[in-house]
């Protein structure tokens, strides 16, 4: 079993920064990707960024030049780097790993998410 388990969220003025941790834990053979997710009230789960461990990451248009991807694969973490923040920002933020298992079983989880609240 694997556990994905985020902070780092919390209360921000817009044009503030805040950045979001992720660790992942347990039977872990090899992480492929690992990126965020975020839901607003009402809304979807919509796509943030994400890390394929094989270059720079995606983004959702809504972010790209505000928000950074970064992974320690030595701590099995991925970060998210929010910067310029607006209060269409504020949502629930969800971690996601596709992860290779000791078993070498492969499954996609998700953390328990972080709230993230920008006020105008």
């Amino acid at each position: 079993q694997v556990q994905l388990v985020e902070s780092g969220g919390g209360l921000v003025q817009a044009g503030g920064s805040l950045r979001l941790s992720c660790a992942a834990s347990g039977s872990i053979f090899k992480i492929n990707a690992m990126g965020w997710y975020r839901q607003a009230p009402g809304k979807l789960r919509d796509f943030v960024a994400i890390d394929d461990n094989g270059g720079s990451g995606d983004y959702a248009d809504s972010v790209k030049g505000r928000f950074t991807i970064s992974r320690d694969d030595a701590k099995n973490t991925v970060y998210l780097q929010m910067n310029s923040l607006k209060p269409e920002d504020t949502a629930v933020y969800y971690c996601y790993a596709d992860v290779v298992a000791v078993s070498r079983s492969r499954t996609n989880y998700w953390g328990q998410g972080t709230q993230v609240t920008v006020s105008s």
